[in-house]
């Protein structure tokens, strides 16, 4: 797929969310870099913001499988994955493959799950496959996960550690609509639900080649270093007590590529990577506990950075 056909596709499907979600231009480019870019997305913000909604809009515009999980602390890492159960009539041990087994996988409220059933995610997430009694199972391309948590609500939860947090590509927070936004999303839903309407207009063979074909997108040297002396920045900063590993590189990089095709763009700029670095970045570092009270985030630290390190002004351009 060329790098025109890649921001076509990716404007047919925002075009289609477009219909349902409102004021929410960046959120849904940010999340359909992940998806092309095989990640994994944490959506975190208070209730009725909108987030099982857009993660709902999205799967209807793909013509792949869907399937919503909503975590409680009950849930079991087999009624994820699976399980193999005795088959009377058969005689024999059959596998009943879980939810996991689909396309696009929604996990609401994922922080309410036990953290042994939030590690049942870890090889899922990572290398697309999920071992169960030792046999090997390949998830079908694309493998998407949107996880929602409620960062409000602390009874009854359990924080996802930085293991699991770190397999998220991007982590968004979708924010209350202005007053404006928010009379449309009113006259938008007055009548009916625009989403019981909403049409297919991309096939996950559509997704999957654009997804191969990011590796075209051209990432100078210079680009590059810029990413790597971000990365740098957060292990010396005297605020940061984990920084960004180097797998947070190779995410950063790759949502780079994804980034600029979407925009049509055979290159990486400075400024696709000033713009996905609080998504991709802000949830892989610590910040030292006692700074935590005087209003030092991990967004003012990555902001810091990208303020204080020097951008690349040329060479970044040049095609192969």
């Amino acid at each position: 797929m060329k790098i025109e056909e890649i921001k076509l596709l990716g404007e047919k499907i925002k075009q289609n969310i477009n219909k349902v979600i409102i004021g929410k231009s960046e959120v849904i480019d940010v999340l359909l870099t992940a998806m092309i870019a095989g990640g994994h997305v944490l959506l975190e913000d208070v209730p009725g913001t909108g987030k099982t909604v857009i993660a709902k809009t999205l799967s209807k515009s793909i013509g792949a499988t869907f399937k919503r999980v909503q975590f409680t602390p009950d849930l079991l890492p087999s009624d994820l994955t699976g399980i193999n159960y005795y088959n009377q009539k058969l005689g024999e041990f059959t596998f009943r493959s879980g939810p996991i087994f689909t396309n696009i996988l929604l996990g609401d409220e994922i922080n309410r799950a036990t953290p042994r059933t939030q590690s049942s995610l870890l090889e899922c997430m990572e290398e697309k496959q999920v071992t169960i009694d030792g046999k090997t199972h390949i998830l079908d391309k694309p493998f998407f996960v949107i996880a929602t948590q409620n960062p409000v609500e602390t009874q009854g939860t359990f924080n996802l550690p930085e293991a699991q947090l770190d397999r998220f590509l991007v982590k968004l927070s979708m924010g209350y609509p202005s007053i404006e936004e928010g009379k449309q999303i009113m006259q938008r839903f007055i009548i009916n639900n625009p989403l019981e309407e909403l049409e297919v207009v991309c096939s996950k063979e559509e997704l999957n080649d654009a997804s191969r074909s990011i590796g075209k997108v051209y990432v100078s040297e210079d680009i590059q270093e810029y990413i790597l002396k971000i990365v740098e920045g957060t292990l010396k900063h005297d605020s940061v007590v984990l920084g960004v590993s180097p797998r947070g590189s190779l995410a950063i990089l790759r949502a780079c590529q994804v980034y600029a095709a979407l925009k049509g763009n055979s290159f990486v700029s400075p400024e696709d990577v000033k713009i996905l670095c609080p998504y991709v970045f802000s949830h892989r570092i610590i910040i030292k506990d006692n700074l935590k009270f005087r209003g030092v985030t991990n967004d003012s630290i990555i902001e810091e950075l990208l303020t204080t390190i020097e951008v690349p002004t040329e060479k970044w351009a040049n095609r192969r």
